[in-house]
């Protein structure tokens, strides 16, 4: 009997299955994984932040003065303190190491500098993202998934005037959503009148009366203010207020 040729012929691999490579596969998965373990780390810079001593300590003030003051040098780390406390108030988000101040439900909260630009520049910058790349809004302190809209200010390209921010919402905390506004100096007393406002943050040092009047708009809740800045106009009205008869003593013996 002879046999067909189907049956006779050898068995060949289709044309169009190509063979898998194992190493390929799993180096495919892990630069993956290393992909989104960077993104997660830039848009959630709040869970990796460490305070070093000195901003713990800036931090734990908080918890008993309504009023505080960072008063450093440049490059050390002013801004970033000023950036993740106010994101943790927007979020709810606290760490367990936390020891500073808490607030028990969303927040009204402004962040300001002398310019609109510098406001875009700095806190802006530090808590939301890069001012000019929108594409990469939510690698600030604020976690990308708490930023729920942003609003455009009408001064300088890239300012933001506003954002909303989810607060809450993990285990049996009910979701609220928080509000930051960007200000400046430079706008004068009279933009910083009306609202009620669980805190501001001046970043650099305002003049007295812009500083009263941010004050005055945490009176009704019991809210505060915090100023990081490094000192350039001297023994200032604000600087003053932060110190004692003693230490102001020394500083002018010194």
């Amino acid at each position: 009997m002879t046999k067909s040729a189907a049956a006779s012929a050898p068995l060949r691999p289709s044309s169009n299955r190509s063979s898998k490579n194992p190493a390929m596969s799993v180096k495919t998965e892990y630069l993956a994984l290393m992909a989104e373990l960077d993104r997660r780390r830039r848009t959630n810079q709040l869970a990796a932040y460490r305070p070093y001593p000195r901003q713990a300590e800036f931090h734990a003030a908080g918890a008993q003065n309504r009023e505080r003051l960072f008063m450093a040098g440049n490059q050390l780390g002013k801004t970033r303190a000023g950036g993740a406390e106010w994101a943790m108030h927007l979020t709810g988000r606290y760490p367990q190491w936390w020891q500073g101040k808490v607030f028990d439900s969303a927040v009204r909260l402004w962040a300001a500098g002398v310019t609109g630009e510098g406001t875009r520049d700095n806190p802006q910058r530090v808590l939301v993202g890069p001012p000019q790349q929108q594409a990469a809004w939510g690698t600030g302190m604020i976690p990308a998934d708490a930023i729920v809209q942003t609003f455009m200010g009408r001064g300088a390209p890239g300012a933001l005037d506003s954002v909303v921010v989810r607060w809450g919402g993990g285990g049996d905390v009910q979701a609220d959503e928080s509000v930051l506004s960007f200000k400046s100096f430079e706008k004068g007393r009279e933009k910083w009148q009306g609202e009620t406002l669980h805190g501001v943050w001046f970043d650099e040092e305002p003049p007295l009366d812009i500083y009263s009047e941010g004050l005055t708009r945490t009176n009704a809740t019991g809210g505060i203010t915090i100023v990081t800045f490094t000192p350039l106009l001297g023994m200032s009205d604000v600087v003053l207020l932060f110190l004692s008869a003693g230490e102001v003593e020394r500083m002018g013996k010194g």
